[in-house]
């Protein structure tokens, strides 16, 4: 039978599940619990040494001793595999001191399970271990009978390394005939829908479909880079399916273990290459006819009109039949964008809900996409939550495992990066993590258009500076081509080379006139953030982080301004992709009837992902003053609410307004409250603040006021701070305002010169500038 002929004993799938399970069990863990768990079980081991009247000594470094190679196998298995290989020979060897006093045999042997070990782990595609064993195992035989049989000494070394040297030779061609094998098997896998033809079980000249071990799948699958709970979830449903054969062979009656799966995920995280594992491994236990994979998207199962739809799906799946069905984009089979129901996708929908049920035991389907859009795709037909039970969720790809795809993919084109590119490139990888646009640039897609632009950026280079390029040249990639590249690909973010420092950013609050109790709860909160990012990358608990704020303070007070420089401040420790700051009023929130307000709320949070939302009066949205309440408003509250709970990662709101009007809209509703906890209070400037503020907005100008003109400004301005004016007229804008004026006075005084004024002139506003400038915007 072909399930029982190709799949691999239970025994061993099982105890790699279980190895498998355990190690990301011990990974979930944070560095502290585990360095916390080593500690307890190295105080129990040596107190239990003391109990039983051992040496404490000898049980603590042994016990350290065994920690140090449980760790090196659950972070390194295949090196734990090749140390334990090392360990007995460097035993035995050492135990020769005493047989060969005077000879060099012991030391040469022990010397030669390094460079062994180190052959066996750059050759791929055999297990390093197993050629460490070979190679020193023939090494000794050789070495024992050549001793026996009174060779010298010299003679028996250079036998032993000759030994290990051909067994070494002989395993890189047994890995290259495995490697070779593998590259036919995947060759004929993929097939897309739109190539046309039946599909290969169909076509009379193709050969049958090679056999496929569950091991040589799942072997697949561990050599693709991450994707560590992927590759969990796979092997699980591999041994349940091992498990299910088993008991059938002894007789039980069960069903036979098919299922449709949903792909969730961003895009290039190996959803299809993971379908093509998928189906690999359910003909390998002779549950589907082939292990080929039918891709398609919308256009291939929907119809121009109805009824055409039904039949294009159905010859589909006739084609998909006996393998997989992948469905990319899934979700897009509801399209309801214009408002009016998707009869054709609702059409295309039904038909693949029946025939993958009528069909599941010759067809799996497997439906991938977005993981929100694919959740409200799911929940739209009851039919597909309930057949589509198996959700396998895909992981973004870290810095790192972005970098192992690049070098994989150049070794593949047969480039090389210089030396020194690869820690610039994994920062450059950092930095978007940092900025949270890895998922938006699309993973390993990503990386493959960085490698590409990169070699093409190099063949420029190359052929630019002209006489004749070496081989050296022509396949090695510099830091100034990957970041050629880097640029073009991300040329399209707005501001990504003009994100601040941290440093930068506080430097502009620090610059501006006054503010004392708002530039130090800024900084705290800088602070705060900045720890909070520390323990995070450190592997300690962090508690969720203020995200949303309120500014509370009169007209005029910098409000707008410290919400930019509160921008600068996410987006330099990486909380936020962008320093953009998204101004918006009720009129920008609230529609013209219900549900359009939840609408255009929706697209101005959209507008705003990455930075920030700035709404400026906020308490205008609850407009007490329509009979029976604000509908429209408290429809924009509830939205924005929504919103800035749901993609708290995402944004940042800041509501702005009258501390009065603020206290009473807050109070409104307790979402408001509970999400905007965080409140900075903006004070009135004082009069000497005020006067700083006029002459930076005159110093950036190149303008100065002169002696009597700066006595003017602080008698203005204490008169007003007096008499209890200065936050109706606006406070910092009233000194925009007063300096504006001045200036403009004085171009009309010195235009009555006809052209005798001097460079001083044309650049100081007098005393009689700025009382006129007063008198002017008192409208006397």
């Amino acid at each position: 039978m072909r399930d029982s002929d190709r799949a691999r004993p239970a025994g061993r799938a099982a105890a790699r599940d279980l190895f498998e399970q355990v190690r990301l069990r011990y990974f979930r863990l944070s560095p502290g619990k585990r360095r916390l768990i080593h500690a307890a079980v190295l105080v129990g081991a040596v107190g239990l040494a003391l109990g039983l009247g051992w040496q404490p000594v000898t049980a603590f470094l042994l016990t350290l001793a065994l920690l140090g190679f449980a760790t090196l196998a659950l972070r390194f298995p295949r090196a734990a595999a090749t140390v334990a290989v090392v360990v007995p020979w460097l035993t035995m060897t050492s135990l020769l001191d005493g047989r060969f006093p005077q000879s060099w045999i012991p030391l040469g042997l022990m010397l030669l399970a390094l460079p062994v070990a180190g052959a066996a782990h750059l050759i791929s595609w055999v297990p390093p271990w197993l050629t460490t064993l070979a190679a020193l195992a023939c090494a000794g035989v050789i070495a024992l009978v050549l001793v026996l049989a009174g060779f010298p000494y010299a003679v028996v070394l250079w036998a032993a390394y000759g030994t290990a040297a051909a067994v070494l030779v002989y395993r890189l061609v047994q890995a290259r005939q495995v490697r070779a094998g593998a590259a036919v098997r995947e060759q004929p896998v993929r097939v897309r829908v739109r190539d046309g033809g039946p599909p290969p079980q169909q076509s009379a000249d193709r050969a049958a479909p090679p056999p496929i071990s569950v091991e040589e799948a799942l072997g697949e699958l561990d050599g693709m880079v991450g994707l560590a709970p992927v590759k969990e979830q796979v092997r699980s449903i591999a041994a349940s399916i091992e498990a299910s054969r088993l008991r059938r062979e002894a007789g039980y009656v069960t069903e036979p273990p098919m299922r449709h799966f949903v792909f969730v995920g961003p895009p290039g995280t190996g959803k299809t290459s993971v379908a093509r594992t998928v189906a690999k491994i359910f003909y390998a236990f002779g549950l589907l006819e082939t292990p080929y994979v039918v891709e398609a998207q919308r256009a291939d199962l929907v119809g121009e009109f109805l009824g055409a739809t039904a039949i294009k799906t159905n010859e589909l799946i006739d084609r998909a039949l006996g393998g997989v069905l992948f469905v990319d984009e899934a979700y897009s089979l509801i399209n309801s964008g214009d408002g009016q129901p998707d009869r054709f996708g609702s059409e295309a929908v039904q038909t693949l809900l029946k025939r993958a049920e009528d069909d599941r035991d010759r067809l799996i389907v497997i439906l991938a996409g977005y993981e929100k859009e694919m959740g409200a795709f799911l929940s739209s037909n009851p039919g597909l939550s309930s057949r589509f039970a198996t959700r396998v969720r895909f992981p973004g790809y870290s810095a790192g495992e972005l970098a192992e795809i690049t070098e994989s993919l150049q070794t593949r084109r047969g480039d090389r990066m210089a030396g020194g590119v690869r820690p610039a490139l994994l920062a450059r990888f950092e930095d978007l993590h940092r900025r949270g646009i890895v998922d938006e640039l699309g993973n390993a897609r990503f990386v493959r258009s960085l490698v590409e632009a990169a070699a093409q950026a190099r063949d420029v280079r190359v052929v630019g500076a002209g006489g004749s390029p070496t081989t050296e040249d022509l396949v090695t990639v510099t830091g100034p081509d990957v970041a050629k590249a880097f640029d073009e690909l991300t040329a399209r973010y707005q501001d990504y080379q003009a994100t601040p420092t941290l440093e930068e950013a506080l430097g502009e609050l620090d610059g501006m006139a006054g503010l004392e109790p708002v530039k130090r709860q800024v900084h705290a909160i800088a602070a705060q953030l900045r720890m909070a990012r520390m323990r995070q990358e450190r592997g300690l608990p962090t508690p969720p982080q203020m995200r949303h704020f309120v500014f509370t303070g009169p007209p005029g007070t910098g409000k707008t301004t410290v919400a930019r420089v509160l921008g600068r401040v996410f987006a330099a420790l990486g909380l936020l992709v962008r320093p953009d700051v998204v101004e918006a009023q009720r009129a920008d929130l609230v529609g013209q009837h219900l549900g359009a307000t939840a609408i255009k709320t929706n697209e101005l949070v959209d507008r705003a992902l990455g930075g920030v939302l700035f709404v400026d009066e906020a308490y205008s949205l609850v407009n007490g003053g329509y009979a029976g309440g604000d509908a429209f408003g408290a429809e924009a509250v509830q939205t924005l609410l929504k919103r800035a709970e749901d993609d708290r990662d995402r944004l940042v709101v800041i509501l702005a307004g009258y501390e009065r009007e603020m206290d009473v809209f807050l109070a409104t509703n307790p979402g408001l409250s509970s999400r905007f906890n965080q409140r900075v209070r903006f004070p009135s400037y004082t009069p000497a603040e005020l006067s700083e503020i006029a002459e930076l907005l005159a110093g950036r100008s190149g303008d100065r006021f002169d002696a009597p003109a700066r006595h003017d400004l602080a008698d203005v301005f204490t008169w007003v701070c007096e008499d209890g004016l200065i936050d109706g007229l606006g406070n910092g804008r009233f000194a925009r305002s007063l300096y504006e004026r001045a200036a403009m006075r004085r171009d009309v005084r010195l235009a009555a010169l006809d052209g005798a004024a001097s460079a001083a002139d044309l650049t100081t506003i007098t005393s009689a500038d700025v009382r006129a400038a007063v008198d002017e915007l008192a409208g006397r």
